[in-house]
């Protein structure tokens, strides 16, 4: 099975309680709708789609809205409001290292502990003291979307930066181990594509970047980089340029646990190619670039990179009475919500629920997930018109009905955290998973603010990809500056063989176009 999640989906909900009674929909909308949901590609698929007014939250328009679907990276949606309303949009994290030993002479007779503290950036996606992100994220660079890319920033900077603080205490030499604490929750799968182990700590999301640039001329050997680079892992790369105009071919190989083979050929003249390598350990990953990052600031680290030393961990507690020798403040949590939301990040989403149990004194995903629930029900949502079994969007229990998901959007629109959760949606044309929904002379371009979902399953009897669910939801402003609140969902769409998706993410751009220009 190959499983692909976020890129688009529309959902639309009103209030729970009272909902205001169907007004008409306005002259011509209904059949402008209904010939794009109508169209022959759709036969054996389910909608559920709902307009409200943001204001009034009277229905513009209606389908199925009450249906449970498979809502796919939409589910990020309702992750990310329970997290913000819970912690809140400036939230930090601090990332800590501890000497276990004493310092004599600028030696550590002892160990260095770094306790992950649920930072998911971490440090890497800082450029110019600010969050950036590609709108093609490089966690989705192995699933077909192309022109995936890397951000131009340090995947190393948090890591270097605490080397550097721990170089400026004094400590010039470790004879003991360093640690990894990654305790802080329970360690758990993603439920989404790319990066899937979640545990407290992540560096670079969890991946090996391999980046293949083509040779100068046809047949010439192509250049293949790690990033970051690490004696942790040993890539043997043999990839050869290939006539312009051809189709890179690259196949990352698994050889060992931290080995791997790159093989295929890239076109000359082309871009760099971008695939990635997921880390099943991250622990044992960040250790090795934690222990190579002191090295680089002047700490000689005695303990070898390639297998950590048989050390337990201080008991929680021990940390009060150690020294703290370096720590790293995270980006505000309104930030890793933005990168969520705005490329449809799987391991961030996936992490969240996790972060929401840890504020409630607990450790898995499960009480996460409940926690979640709760809050969802504070802001007004049905909850029995909702089923989560991560915070990602791709478990077989992940599903929602429209007007859960428009009570959703209705109820965060109402609170303080609104604008940190609006500005980190996608913009329709412009960024992120919307970025090429629309042309740039689309007069919608920039007019939504809304989240993409998007799952696809491999149907090897028929040899082609089964559109499970496709779904956007967000906000509007139509052509005369009214606010609408929607959620759009089709799910069980068959695709022609060698088609993924990219045609119905233009069908939902089209949809905010008919919205735009026919809404009220």
């Amino acid at each position: 099975m190959l499983r692909v999640c976020p890129l688009l989906a529309v959902a639309l909900v009103v209030v729970v309680g009272t909902v205001p009674a169907p007004a008409a929909p306005p002259d011509g909308l209904a059949e402008k709708i209904e010939a794009i949901t109508g169209a022959p590609d759709y036969k054996h698929a389910s909608w559920g789609v709902l307009v409200v007014d943001a204001k009034t939250g009277s229905t513009v328009y209606a389908r199925n809205p009450d249906a449970m679907l498979a809502p796919a990276s939409v589910t990020k949606l309702f992750t990310c409001a329970a997290a913000l309303v819970t912690l809140g949009p400036d939230h930090k994290r601090e990332t800590a290292v501890y000497q276990r030993g004493i310092v004599l002479k600028g030696t550590l007779r002892g160990d260095l502990v770094l306790v992950a503290s649920g930072d998911l950036m971490l440090g890497g996606r800082t450029k110019d003291g600010k969050t950036v992100f590609k709108d093609k994220d490089h966690t989705y660079a192995n699933g077909g979307f192309g022109d995936c890319e890397v951000t131009d920033t340090d995947p190393l900077a948090g890591l270097n930066a605490l080397a550097k603080q721990i170089k400026d205490a004094g400590i010039n030499e470790v004879n003991g181990e360093v640690l990894i604490d990654d305790r802080l929750f329970a360690r758990t799968r993603g439920s989404g594509s790319g990066p899937d182990a979640v545990t407290p700590i992540v560096v670079n999301d969890n991946a090996i970047d391999v980046i293949v640039t083509p040779g100068e001329k046809e047949g010439a050997p192509a250049t293949v980089t790690m990033r970051p680079e690490t004696s942790l892992y040993t890539m043997d790369a043999t990839v050869s340029t290939a006539a312009a105009g051809a189709t890179a071919n690259i196949q990352l190989i698994p050889i060992g646990a931290t080995q791997f083979a790159v093989r295929g050929a890239v076109p000359a003249g082309g871009k760099p190619q971008l695939r990635v390598l997921n880390v099943d350990e991250p622990a044992p990953f960040a250790r090795a670039l934690f222990v190579e990052a002191l090295r680089r600031h002047g700490v000689r680290a005695q303990c070898a990179v390639l297998r950590p030393g048989a050390v337990p961990l201080p008991p929680k507690a021990d940390y009060e009475k150690l020294p703290k020798v370096a720590a790293l403040a995270s980006a505000p949590f309104k930030d890793t919500v933005t990168v969520t939301l705005k490329v449809s990040h799987n391991l961030y989403a996936s992490a969240i629920p996790c972060l929401l149990a840890v504020a409630q004194g607990a450790s898995t995903l499960d009480a996460g997930l409940k926690e979640e629930r709760a809050v969802l029900k504070d802001l007004g949502v049905d909850t029995d018109a909702i089923s989560f079994g991560g915070g990602a969007g791709g478990a077989q229990s992940d599903y929602v009905s429209a007007r859960a998901t428009v009570q959703l959007l209705q109820g965060m629109s109402k609170r303080s955290e609104w604008e940190a959760y609006k500005a980190a949606l996608p913009v329709l044309g412009v960024d992120g998973t919307l970025s090429d929904a629309v042309k740039e002379d689309s007069p919608a371009r920039s007019k939504a603010h809304a989240k993409t979902g998007t799952l696809l399953w491999y149907d090897a009897a028929n040899e082609r990809f089964l559109l499970k669910s496709k779904a956007l939801a967000g906000s509007l402003t139509t052509k005369s500056g009214k606010e609408l609140l929607f959620c759009v969902m089709v799910n069980n769409v068959p695709l022609p063989k060698g088609v993924i998706s990219s045609r119905e993410g233009k069908m939902l751009g089209k949809l905010c176009e008919v919205l735009h220009e026919h809404g009220p």
